[in-house]
């Protein structure tokens, strides 16, 4: 296949709460990807999740296998996983350089009183609280890769709009 029938690659991360899956969406909205996420692989994969060191590197080896898939289609892609270790980033975004014909990082962020009140307020799939947000505050590598900052700790029209700067 050669590049110009690859799709496109956009890897979104932030720490559990901040909006994610929101730019996400938006981003899929406008580049005609499909959203993968890490949480719905990682229930697929096991029942009950555990969260283990291991468990979270298959999940991630599934979540590019699976974005892999698509661009060899020539599919475009969305991943949407929290990425909080570099070496699963720098995976994904490699990736991207060698499979898809365009390839872009994000970081949401969002302010942390503005995150932790979505998390205690949101019904959905995934598992992370208050507790592992801060967990994940603490251990969360710093992004040292080209990245596109969207901040969410405004409303839905105020990141819309950062998207739209982006990807429209």
């Amino acid at each position: 296949m050669s590049v110009t029938d690859a799709g496109s690659l956009v890897v979104v991360c932030g720490l559990p709460g901040v909006g994610k899956s929101t730019v996400a969406r938006q981003i899929a909205d406008r580049t005609d990807a499909t959203v993968v996420r890490s949480d719905a692989v990682r229930k697929t994969l096991y029942a009950d999740p555990t969260y283990s060191p291991e468990e979270t590197a298959s999940v991630y080896d599934a979540l590019l296998s699976r974005a892999e898939n698509r661009l060899d289609r020539g599919e475009s892609v969305v991943l949407d996983a929290t990425f909080a270790d570099a070496r699963f980033r720098t995976a994904a975004v490699e990736l991207g350089a060698e499979a898809a014909a365009e390839s872009t990082l994000v970081c949401v962020e969002c302010d942390q009183a503005v995150a932790e009140r979505r998390i205690r307020e949101r019904d959905g799939i995934s598992d992370a609280d208050v507790d592992v947000y801060r967990q994940f505050a603490e251990a969360f590598d710093p992004v040292e890769l080209e990245a596109v900052v969207v901040d969410n700790s405004g409303d839905e029209r105020e990141t819309a709009t950062q998207v739209d700067a982006h990807f429209a």
